[in-house]
């Protein structure tokens, strides 16, 4: 039980957490347009093998990224076209999205690397770690060195991005003329229409914005986190990403502290698994790994109520005449 330190999990946690961010707050401009984002399982699981595929390809990480936002986009667009030109069902088509990208990456990985579904490790394709001026020299005083060194500093860039997104999000949604004809459609895209409001236009924008966001995510897990591609390694974020959101009721900076608690849970996990408790023993490691989705049912069970959606959430516009 001594092993179980704080200080690990938190910096644990900060690694995990940009996954969720990104997916999250890309998750938040769809939803806030009116256009249920259930693939965003599926956009961290393309760009992830676009990031691993290309970043391998070329050993530059940002190539890798650029690719993975390509791709996110493009599922993006594809959601975008069933659910606003065609009309179709949101729920139907992300999880179309999600079951389809869970076995076309893992036959394109086999097709072009034969490693059984993954991709090869990379070395050059990686982010370095960005340390802190005088890191070294407060490693040694208690508390400052470990914030200043590990907590803050001691991470890649793509982290740093994951934070400051949460403000710049929350300015582009509550301060800019986007923000408000986005809100807008969301809540009543017949009175945006009247106003002279394109609401295909601007959903289109919400889920393109979504989607460069989920291609960080991907890219981060595959580049950052694993340093390769493997078959579903998205595990759910893209589901939890959208807990977070109804957690913090669409808003940028209350789904980001559903992300971080969501990443704490899951570093704990992390960290307990293999220990010893006093009196309960050592708990089986499948048990342990689910304490990231107990804690996630527990906490939507008490929050769910007291969320309120957008209005038009999962409602196809069609144009009065």
């Amino acid at each position: 039980m001594d092993d179980l330190q704080l200080s690990s999990i938190l910096v644990a946690m900060v690694r995990s957490a940009p996954v969720l961010i990104f997916a999250a707050l890309g998750g938040l401009f769809s939803e806030r347009s009116g256009i249920v984002d259930i693939s965003l399982e599926g956009k961290i699981l393309a760009s992830a093998f676009a990031a691993a595929a290309v970043a391998h390809a070329t050993q530059n990480p940002w190539w890798g990224v650029l690719a993975a936002i390509g791709v996110s986009c493009g599922v993006a667009l594809l959601h975008g076209y069933v659910c606003i030109h065609q009309r179709g069902n949101q729920l139907v088509s992300g999880m179309a999205i999600n079951i389809t990208v869970s076995g076309l990456t893992f036959v394109l990985a086999q097709f072009f690397f034969q490693l059984g579904g993954r991709t090869p490790g990379l070395d050059q394709g990686r982010f370095s770690v960005i340390d802190f001026p005088g890191a070294q020299s407060l490693v040694d005083i208690p508390v400052l060195g470990w914030l200043y060194g590990k907590l803050i500093g001691g991470h890649t860039l793509l982290v740093y991005l994951a934070f400051l997104m949460i403000p710049l999000v929350h300015w582009v949604v509550n301060h800019t003329r986007f923000g408000l004809r986005l809100r807008a459609v969301g809540e009543n895209p017949h009175a945006a229409d009247t106003a002279g409001v394109s609401v295909a236009g601007v959903r289109y924008r919400a889920l393109l914005c979504g989607g460069v966001l989920c291609g960080f995510s991907g890219a981060y897990l595959s580049i950052v986190q694993s340093g390769f591609f493997l078959r579903d390694m998205s595990a759910g974020n893209g589901f939890l990403a959208l807990a977070a959101l109804v957690f913090g009721s669409w808003r940028p900076v209350h789904t980001a502290l559903g992300c971080l608690m969501f990443a704490f849970f899951n570093a704990l996990q992390i960290q307990a698994e293999g220990l010893v408790f006093p009196v309960i023993g050592k708990v089986p490691g499948s048990l342990i790994q689910m304490l990231p989705y107990i804690f996630t049912v527990i906490i939507l069970a008490g929050f769910m109520a007291k969320s309120v959606a957008p209005k038009a959430i999962g409602v196809p516009f069609v144009k009065s005449r």
